[in-house]
């Protein structure tokens, strides 16, 4: 057998280069996946018990609710409009594109619902699709907590279904997809456009934006907040699951993380990982600090908060910052989280049980905010048709900065209006809270039609009335809930 030429060794080494490239990127997505149970364990452990299996049941069926809308939809209006990624031809690459002073502005893809044609399923497009679909369902898994212990199930089913078909997936093609907000940086000079390489405004904002809207508008918890204005806290049923949920989530925020390279062969992936970790250390002890001088016990749900928050706020500029600007990246972000909650609960009046508007909304901002400030030049060369490294305002490069804020508004300006019409319309149709009875007594049973918890494990017929137990809110008397038209 004849050796092979060189350009057959070139092609092997191509295709085993591309090869390597989806396997990273797959077992990079199998990690992610499996942060939909850490995301269960924390909002379940941070609720009460009486609610578990409610809470589990969304953290569990959104998984599945957000593959189905982004199967069918959601996929091609993201990532329809990209080039090849992993190798092969431009198959996806079909964008809606407006024309504005003679300069392209991608609005969504076109292409790829249903993964459809069958010329389309290929092992890159494939691969794009499962690492995607993580992604978004991530931002779909935040605002279940938000809303947690008041929601009506079949509510939770509709919106989930339109935050994977449409809420998530046009923004993420603005930033990730070839939409407008990448293309600022080609069209106007504003650096590389927005940048967020893992999803501190794709996923984390988006989602948190999502949070405060529907915390806000179905109403604080029944006993939170007293006729009198008095904040009445409601405690936690599992610190152990909490702070479990937050591990396995760090371990997860690898592969959300180092696997955005969406190449084994970039050896960049080191530096990500690295500056994760460190964020996340970070955000957990400026948590504990800032805790411990404000209340003089470290509460552990704030110091699980703040590791979340620290990953939070290190996943766009993970890439691009030095090992230092990651530590105080995340060292603000600690503190940020517990200011915001506070001010969210105490000043705002809205009631969110998790804090998912402060660890993801607040942090995700503040992730994006950093990244333009801290962003060295020494990685990112060629990203979104920009030669150079990103370059924060630290860096020599305001317009960088100026792109960020740009898509930060652009999130608040597109999610929060959409959530907003969404869930009143939802509301109007089939209801988004819970009767105060069910409220009360707990929605395992009623909504669920089985206990979290049992304590002998005997059979219970479903749907089985409990009358309301005397002192369900702490022996206090029931407060009425904020009046909710939603």
């Amino acid at each position: 057998m004849a050796d092979p030429t060189l350009p057959e060794l070139a092609k092997q080494l191509t295709d085993t280069q591309n090869a390597l490239n989806i396997v990273w990127t797959m077992v990079a997505g199998f990690l992610v996946m499996f942060m939909q149970a850490g995301f269960a364990l924390v909002e379940t452990g941070l609720t009460r018990a009486k609610n578990a299996a409610h809470t589990m049941g969304m953290n569990f069926l959104v998984y599945a609710i957000g593959i189905i809308g982004f199967y069918f939809v959601g996929f091609g209006l993201q990532m329809g409009g990209v080039g090849p990624v992993f190798g092969e031809n431009a198959i996806l690459a079909k964008e809606f594109v407006i024309d504005i002073g003679g300069k392209p502005f991608g609005l969504f893809g076109m292409t790829g619902f249903g993964l459809h044609p069958l010329s389309l399923f290929t092992a890159g497009v494939a691969t794009t699709f499962l690492f995607q679909m993580c992604f978004m369902d991530t931002t779909c898994t935040i605002p279940t907590g938000a809303a947690a212990e008041r929601w009506k199930f079949t509510s939770f089913v509709i919106f989930s279904f339109v935050i994977s078909t449409v809420i998530y997936p046009v923004y993420a093609n603005w930033v990730w997809g070839g939409g407008w907000l990448s293309q600022l940086g080609a069209n106007f000079g504003l650096g590389h456009g927005h940048v967020d390489f893992a999803g501190s405004s794709v996923v984390h904002m988006t989602g948190g934006v999502m949070a405060l809207v529907l915390a806000k508008m179905i109403g604080p918890r029944a006993g939170k907040y007293g006729a009198d204005g008095r904040i009445h806290p409601i405690a936690p049923h599992s610190i152990p699951q909490v702070m479990l949920g937050t591990f396995i989530l760090a371990f997860g925020w690898f592969g959300f993380n180092a696997g955005s390279t969406l190449s084994g062969m970039d050896t960049r992936l080191a530096v990500v990982a690295t500056n994760t970790m460190i964020a996340s250390a970070t955000g957990a002890f400026a948590a504990y600090l800032y805790v411990k001088a404000k209340w003089g016990k470290p509460d552990p749900s704030w110091l699980a908060n703040g590791m979340l928050a620290g990953l939070v706020a290190i996943t766009a500029p993970c890439a691009f910052v030095s090992a230092w600007a990651a530590a105080v990246i995340g060292l603000v972000s600690g503190v940020l989280v517990v200011a915001a909650a506070v001010f969210i609960d105490t000043k705002l009046k809205i009631d969110d049980p998790v804090g998912a508007s402060a660890v993801h909304g607040v942090n995700g901002a503040w992730g994006i905010l950093s990244l333009g400030l801290f962003a060295n030049g020494v990685y990112g060369q060629g990203l979104n048709g920009v030669a150079r490294g990103v370059t924060g305002l630290f860096y020599g490069d305001a317009g960088q900065l100026i792109a960020e804020l740009i898509g930060i508004a652009a999130n608040v300006l597109y999610v929060a209006p959409l959530a907003a019409l969404a869930f009143y319309l939802i509301g109007k149709i089939v209801g988004n809270r819970v009767s105060l009875e069910d409220e009360v007594n707990g929605l395992d049973l009623p909504e669920m039609g089985v206990h979290g918890y049992s304590s002998d494990g005997g059979p219970m017929p479903a749907g089985a009335a409990r009358p309301v137990a005397q002192g369900a809110l702490g022996g206090a008397a029931v407060a009425k809930p904020v009046a909710s038209t939603f």
